[in-house]
């Protein structure tokens, strides 16, 4: 049996949801627990349960849709995310949920019966506005109290957010599920880079995702009037900070020129004209595909961040906020993959995710694949974010078609 999406209703339901936090032009701004993103969830539960799905929310605020099958012990979960960075674009991470949710109508109205549940999950936090990748986290057991006191959205966002959500620490602390419950996991997702239209293909079978550290780094001198102190007798946090954030990019350029930095925000202290800053907080990101590489990246930077303290007479603390390693994707459901595609006539490549995605966590603990569709001009996290509809239509019947291969129905 060949099945293929309802190409009109997987239009309506994304424009439905591309309504929610809309923000004008194009783009939608849903962060994390704010009042689009529960919008946007509570959506998704409506929808799933009008399907004749069954509804889960777990205490990290997962959510799925669940399309059981008798005598099933294990679920094939599909995904992927429905919060957004601030102002962001309608696809990433949205297109996933979307085409899970209705690959699960599909086979669900086919009649088909499987070996295994089919759960369309979405998972909370993927962007990492509070705490890096929480929703997979607490899946695996990862969260700690620890991780929990320092997030790096700061604990009075974490807090309020999920006051919001109706959540609880202890209940992101208890979500974790056991991992012989979990057949595998599959992720439609669009590129966010421009290589698959570069080259004209229509599908990206992705071979391994970026490892990403994150940290705060401190850096502490003393606040004083800045026209009575003389510029040699100060103890200045700005100049500590700021000279590590251009020696940071010299170092990437010259030694790690296969991995990537980002400094997202510098926080001056107390951040007034007339007071030399006493206190700078630096959040930076680190990203490679190589476990090695990344760790000689960090070692490196945070050594540059003590000597440019130590330059300026200043104290420094590192905190790490958060750390995902590389990971490589499932060979036998890249195959599947790859079977999909060819059966649909698509052109498909291998490739590596330079972005991060719910999926490398979850590939430590079940077989995982992720499938790439293009984006125009590889613009992501912005409102011109933008993917073709038939490479959408595209990604969600290679989706069903791998699932179906996964599960030996196809």
């Amino acid at each position: 049996m060949t099945l293929s999406i309802n190409e009109e209703r997987f239009l309506e339901d994304f424009n439905a949801l591309a309504q929610i936090g809309a923000t004008g032009d194009g783009g939608v701004n849903r962060p994390v627990f704010s009042e689009a993103h529960l919008a946007a969830r509570k959506w998704f539960g409506e929808h799933a349960a009008e399907a004749g799905l069954e509804v889960h929310v777990d205490g990290a605020g997962n959510h799925s849709a669940l399309l059981r099958q008798e005598g099933a012990g294990k679920s094939l979960l599909l995904g992927s995310h429905l919060d957004s960075v601030p102002n962001g674009g309608r696809f990433d991470g949205a297109l996933g949920v979307v085409s899970a949710l209705e690959v699960l109508r599909t086979i669900d109205e086919s009649g088909l019966e499987l070996p295994v549940n089919l759960e369309a999950i979405d998972f909370t936090d993927e962007e990492s506005s509070l705490i890096q990748f929480m929703g997979s986290h607490a899946l695996l057991g990862l969260l700690t109290p620890a991780i929990l006191r320092s997030p790096q959205g700061g604990r009075t966002a974490l807090l309020e957010g999920l006051n919001r959500a109706g959540l609880t620490e202890v209940g992101l602390l208890s979500s974790r599920r056991d991992p012989d419950t979990i057949a595998g996991y599959l992720e439609l997702h669009i590129e966010q880079s421009q290589r698959l239209q570069s080259a004209g293909v229509h599908i990206g079978i992705v071979t391994g995702i970026v490892g990403i550290s994150s940290f705060r780094l401190s850096f502490y001198g003393r606040a004083d009037h800045s026209g009575t102190t003389p510029m040699e007798a100060r103890a200045d946090a700005g100049l500590g900070a700021s000279s590590f954030v251009i020696a940071s990019r010299d170092i990437i350029m010259r030694q790690f020129p296969d991995c990537v930095a980002n400094v997202g925000n510098m926080e001056f202290r107390p951040g007034v004209m007339n007071v030399v800053p006493k206190q700078v907080n630096v959040l930076l990101e680190i990203r490679s595909v190589d476990g090695e590489r990344l760790n000689g990246l960090k070692s490196t930077l945070i050594d540059q961040a003590h000597n440019d303290a130590k330059r300026f007479d200043l104290d420094l603390e590192v905190i790490t906020l958060g750390e995902s390693e590389p990971a490589t994707m499932s060979p036998p459901v890249q195959t599947a993959i790859r079977s999909s595609a060819e059966a649909l006539g698509l052109r498909h490549m291998s490739m590596s995710s330079g972005a991060g995605h719910d999926a490398q966590l979850l590939s430590g603990i079940t077989p995982t694949g992720m499938i790439f569709v293009p984006s125009i001009g590889g613009v992501s996290h912005s409102p011109l974010e933008f993917t073709e509809w038939e490479d959408c239509i595209n990604g969600a019947n290679v989706l069903l078609g791998a699932t179906l291969r996964l599960m030996r129905k196809e």
